[in-house]
C-alpha cells in the first residue's frame, strides 16, 4: 500500500521529475524539480497557497513516482517528454499538435532539387520556412521550377544522366533535362544559387530580368510569351507583398515573436515567424490553462511544448515578460539548435510594437473563437456530463465502444473505438479478428473481443507495463445494441472481477437510436440533445471502424466464407447456395433433397455441404 507521507520522506534532494497519479492509476500531472524532496513536498503542505487548479488536483493524488536525473537541464528534457506522451488532466496543454511545411533545396546533391518537407535532417541541404501554409510553399515551389526550370524527378545524377527518355517538363519547356546532360553542372548550379536567394527575399534581380523578357516579347509581338512574363512577374510580387520586411533588427536574422492572451481557462498564443527579417508566417494555439495561472507561467509551458517538436528553433523568441526559468529554457533551445538561443523582452521601440501586434492578434482570435470554444466544449464535455446525468453516474472521461461487422458466411471481426472528454482517441483504438467463433455469431463475437481486450488490460497491469490502450480501462462502455449485448459485456466484466458501467444503446424498428439501457432499464434519450448526438458520433465512429477493418481484410482475401470449407465446393456452387438460401442459416437447416436440386449441385456435392452443417 502506498502510504504518502511515509513516501514523501524517502525523496531524494536532487534534481528530477515526479508524475502524480490519482485513483485510476492515471498520470494527472508531471512536474520537474530542483530539489524533489522539497517541491513534491509543497503540494501536501496545507499551509501553502496552490491556486485553485493545483488544490484540486492534490485532492486526487493516490500516489506518486519519481526520476532522479543528473541536472536541471536533463529534468526539463525529460520533464517535456513526459508530458507530450501523457498528456497530464492537470498540466497546462497546448490543444494543437500542428506540424509545419518546410522548403528543401538540396544543394548537397550535383543537381540540386526543390521539395516540400515538414522535418529538417542534418543532411547538409537548406530549409527554409517554417511556413503557415502548405498551399503557399506549393506555390512558391511551382513559381521557382517555373523560373529556374529546375528538374522535379528522382533520378540519381550525374550516374543516370542518358539512361532514360526526358520527361514531359523538358518538352514544355519546364526543364532543361540535366538528365540527357544538356545542362552542365556548372549552369545549372548557378540557377539553384539564384534560387536561393530568391528564397532568402532577394527578389529585385528575378523581376528586372523578367521584365526585360516581357519587353522584348512584347517588341517582337509575341505577345502569348509576354503575357507568361507578366503572369511571372505578378506571382513574384504577390510573395514578396507576403514577406514585407516587419522587423525592426537586422536583415537575415531569425526569430519568433510571441505573446498571449487569455480569458478564465482558455487562453491563445501568438507566433510571428520571422526568418532573415521577413515575416515568413503567423499562427495561433489554444491552451486549457489554471484560472489562477499567470501570462508568463502560460507562455513558459507553451514554449516547453511547441519547441519540443517543432524542426527549426530561431536565434531569438521575443516576448512579453521575464519567464520563470527563462536561463534554464535558453540553455534547453540552445542545445535543441545547436547555436545560442537568447530571449528578449523588449520594452521601447519598433520591436516592442511588434510583440504588442502579436498580442492584439492573439487577443481578437481569442474573442472571435470564444463562441466556438463554447460550442465545441457543450458538444464534448458537455455532452459526456449530459450523458452522465441521463445514466445517473458521475466522473466519466474515457469511454469505449465495441462494434462488430460481418458479411453472410464469412468470418467476424471486432472494433474498439476510445473516446476521452467526449473526443475520439484514434491512437488508441483497436481491432480484432474473431477466432474462436464460426459463423455470424454477434454475441459471441463480442464476448470474444471484450474477454480479450480486458484479458489484456489485466495482464499488462500485473506486468507493470506502461499504460497504453488496453491499461486503460474506461470510466464508461457503450455497447451498439440494447439488452442482450449490454448482458454479455456484463458477464464478462462479472468473470474477470471488475467493475465498470455498461450502457446500451437500444434501436427502433427502423434501426434508429431511440434510448438507452442501463441496469435492465431502457432510458428515454432527446433526440435534440448533445448527449444523443455524441451518442449516434460514438456508434457510427465503431460501425465505420469495424466495417473499414472488415473490408481490407476481405480486399487482402485473409477473410473467406465457411462454404469454402466444405470439400467440393468452389466459387460458382458456393454462388448457388448463396442465391438460392439467401443466408447461412437457412443453408444449414436444408435438407439432403433440397440441396441436390440446385442445377451446380451433385449427389456427392450436396452430401458432403449436408454433413459439413450436421
Amino acid at each position: 500500500m502506498f502510504v504518502i507521507e511515509e513516501e514523501l520522506k524517502k525523496l531524494p534532494a536532487r534534481p528530477g521529475v515526479y508524475l502524480m497519479h490519482d485513483e485510476k492509476d492515471e498520470i494527472i500531472y508531471v512536474g520537474k524539480a530542483v530539489s524533489l524532496k522539497n517541491r513534491v513536498r509543497q503540494y501536501f503542505q496545507t499551509s501553502r497557497n496552490k491556486g485553485i487548479k493545483i488544490e484540486q488536483m492534490v485532492t486526487h493524488i493516490r500516489r506518486f513516482e519519481y526520476i532522479v536525473t543528473d541536472s536541471e537541464l536533463e529534468a526539463l528534457v525529460l520533464e517535456c517528454n513526459l508530458i507530450k506522451e501523457h498528456r497530464p488532466k492537470y498540466n497546462t496543454m497546448l490543444m494543437d499538435d500542428k506540424t509545419y511545411p518546410f522548403i528543401k533545396v538540396t544543394v548537397q546533391e550535383p543537381f540540386p532539387r526543390i521539395m516540400m518537407v515538414r522535418k529538417q535532417a542534418k543532411d547538409k541541404a537548406r530549409y527554409f520556412g517554417p511556413f503557415t501554409s502548405s498551399q503557399a510553399v506549393k506555390d512558391i515551389i511551382e513559381l521557382v521550377r517555373k523560373l529556374y526550370f529546375l528538374r522535379t524527378c528522382n533520378r540519381n545524377l550525374p550516374r543516370d544522366i542518358g539512361k532514360e527518355r526526358p520527361c514531359l517538363n523538358y518538352h514544355i519547356k519546364q526543364c532543361k533535362a540535366p538528365c540527357q546532360g544538356y545542362v552542365s553542372q556548372e549552369e545549372y548550379r548557378r540557377s539553384i544559387d539564384e534560387v536561393v536567394k530568391f528564397l532568402s527575399g532577394h527578389y529585385d534581380g528575378i523581376l528586372k530580368e523578367l521584365e526585360e523578357k516581357m519587353m522584348e516579347a512584347s517588341e517582337k509581338m509575341e505577345f502569348e510569351k509576354a503575357i507568361e512574363y507578366r503572369e511571372l512577374i505578378a506571382s513574384v510580387h504577390k510573395i514578396s507583398e507576403k514577406q514585407k520586411i516587419t522587423d525592426a533588427g537586422k536583415i537575415g536574422e531569425d526569430r519568433d515573436v510571441l505573446a498571449v492572451a487569455r480569458e478564465g481557462e482558455d487562453a491563445i498564443v501568438q507566433v510571428f515567424f520571422i526568418r532573415g527579417g521577413r515575416l515568413i508566417g503567423r499562427d495561433h494555439f489554444y491552451l486549457r490553462v489554471d484560472p489562477d495561472e499567470s501570462k508568463a507561467s502560460i507562455m513558459g509551458s507553451f514554449i516547453k511544448q511547441f519547441y519540443a517538436g517543432t524542426p527549426y528553433i530561431p536565434r531569438e523568441l521575443m516576448i512579453q515578460y521575464e519567464l520563470e526559468e527563462q536561463s534554464l529554457l535558453e540553455e534547453w533551445l540552445t542545445g535543441r539548435r545547436g547555436h545560442k538561443v537568447t530571449f528578449t523582452v523588449p520594452k521601447k521601440g519598433d520591436k516592442e510594437k511588434l510583440v504588442e501586434l502579436a498580442e492584439r492578434n492573439a487577443g481578437m482570435v481569442l474573442a472571435k473563437d470564444k463562441e466556438r470554444l463554447i460550442r465545441e466544449a457543450a458538444r464534448t464535455t458537455g455532452a459526456v456530463r449530459e450523458l452522465e446525468k441521463i445514466i445517473g453516474i458521475s466522473g466519466v472521461r474515457r469511454m469505449e465502444a465495441f462494434d462488430i461487422s460481418n458479411t453472410n458466411g464469412f468470418n467476424s471481426v471486432g472494433s474498439m473505438v476510445v473516446y476521452e472528454d467526449g473526443k475520439p482517441k484514434r491512437s488508441d483504438y483497436r481491432k480484432f479478428k474473431i477466432k474462436g467463433v464460426q459463423g455470424a455469431d454477434d454475441y459471441a463475437s463480442m464476448r470474444e473481443v471484450l474477454t480479450r481486450r480486458f484479458s489484456h488490460g489485466l495482464k499488462e497491469k500485473e506486468q507493470g507495463k506502461d499504460f497504453d490502450s488496453f491499461t486503460l480501462f474506461p470510466d464508461l462502455i457503450l455497447m451498439d445494441g440494447g439488452k442482450g449485448q449490454v448482458h454479455i459485456a456484463e458477464e464478462v466484466l462479472n468473470e474477470l472481477r471488475i467493475n465498470i458501467p455498461v450502457c446500451g444503446m437500444v434501436k427502433d424498428d427502423r434501426h434508429r437510436t431511440r434510448g438507452l439501457f442501463y441496469h435492465d432499464q431502457e432510458l428515454p434519450i432527446d433526440t435534440a440533445s448533445e448527449a444523443f448526438k455524441l451518442i449516434t458520433r460514438v456508434q457510427d465512429e465503431a460501425h465505420r471502424f469495424a466495417i473499414e477493418f472488415h473490408r481490407k481484410l476481405r480486399t487482402q482475401g485473409q477473410v473467406h466464407s465457411i462454404l469454402d470449407d466444405i470439400p467440393g465446393v468452389g466459387p460458382k456452387r458456393r454462388k448457388d447456395l448463396m442465391k438460392h438460401f439467401q443466408n447461412l442459416e437457412a443453408i444449414k437447416n436444408a435438407d439432403l433433397e433440397e440441396l441436390k436440386k440446385l442445377p451446380s449441385m451433385n449427389e456427392k456435392s450436396a452430401r458432403d455441404v449436408y454433413n459439413f452443417f450436421h
